[in-house]
């Protein structure tokens, strides 16, 4: 199974490329304010004289690690009036930043801006899957197919740019993650497994992102493998053999009660711990605090 952050930044990268020379003439600029003790001490005059309230400094992204540019696009957009004064002011950085790109123009810093809430949505995802400290098998393909379903929709954006990026996002999206055969089954049952959604929600994901058929499909093999996976790990082979030897030995074999209980279903063993987990209520979602789920299965334990 591959890291879904890492497919995240795969996808990222291919819609990036889309507006690389924009995104190189920003980073050059901030490469250049940050090369020199004296240079970076210069922008931060621009920045005073532009009266910017934002505290922070540009950052330098790692080309190889998309979030980082996020992050460098981010608080650049938030200086571009700095960055717009440097460039009246000092003929160095004209100079040796026509040496390369040039300096950022006006469609650069437009681009950058019409693209940086689209491409926040992979930031936080990458956050929310990339936690060491909480449980993040149950966000895997939520965070998934709710990306895919957002950049569906920018494909029919009205910008132009938006729509060519996430048009090269949706290949890459449907190379990893966009057919029903490659999904792994453990990470669906997970979901199950989240006492906030389980079965119902997990179904109607399927149908919305595969349709009927594909997703009708998914589902029954989904559930097939949710019972396989229980009656597993409660070891219903060796029990159904243990049953039918306790079964002759007992001297109440014949009482009428329990055959006619076993006959009409209505033994109380007659549904799994399984069935009554996915027919009782979900357990309500509270937006100010996530559910441990770890410390949830520890209290229902029994």
């Amino acid at each position: 199974m591959r890291c879904c952050a890492h497919i995240l930044n795969l996808i990222v990268k291919d819609g990036l490329k889309e507006i690389d020379d924009s995104i190189t003439r920003i980073r050059n600029a901030v490469k250049y304010v940050k090369s020199s003790p004296m240079r970076c001490e210069s922008f931060k005059a621009c920045i005073e004289r532009e009266s910017i309230n934002y505290k922070g400094l540009v950052s330098l992204d790692v080309e190889t690690r998309w979030n980082s540019t996020y992050l460098m696009l981010e608080a650049a957009l938030k200086l571009r009036a700095a960055f717009d004064l440097l460039e009246l002011q000092d003929d160095k950085h004209i100079n040796e930043m026509s040496k390369s790109y040039g300096v950022p123009t006006d469609d650069d810093w437009t681009y950058a801006e019409s693209i940086l809430p689209f491409l926040k949505i992979f930031y936080d995802a990458t956050l929310r899957i990339s936690g060491s400290l909480y449980v993040t098998s149950n966000k895997y393909m939520k965070e998934v197919f709710s990306i895919g379903r957002k950049i569906k929709l920018h494909c029919e954006n009205t910008d132009l740019s938006i729509r060519l990026m996430a048009s090269k996002m949706q290949k890459k999206y449907d190379k990893y993650w966009g057919t029903p055969n490659v999904i792994n089954m453990l990470l669906l049952i997970a979901i199950v497994l989240d006492p906030c959604h389980k079965l119902d929600f997990v179904n109607w994901i399927l149908d919305e992102t595969f349709g009927v058929e594909k997703g009708g499909e998914l589902k029954s093999k989904l559930f097939t493998c949710l019972n396989s996976l229980y009656n597993h790990y409660q070891g219903k082979e060796d029990e159904s053999q243990s049953n039918q030897d306790a079964m002759i030995n007992e001297e109440d074999e014949d009482d009428i009660l329990n055959i006619y209980l076993q006959s009409t279903g209505r033994d109380s063993d007659a549904k799994s711990e399984l069935d009554r987990y996915l027919k009782e209520d979900c357990e309500p979602r509270n937006k100010s605090a996530e559910l441990d789920i770890l410390g949830w299965w520890k209290e229902n334990s029994t």
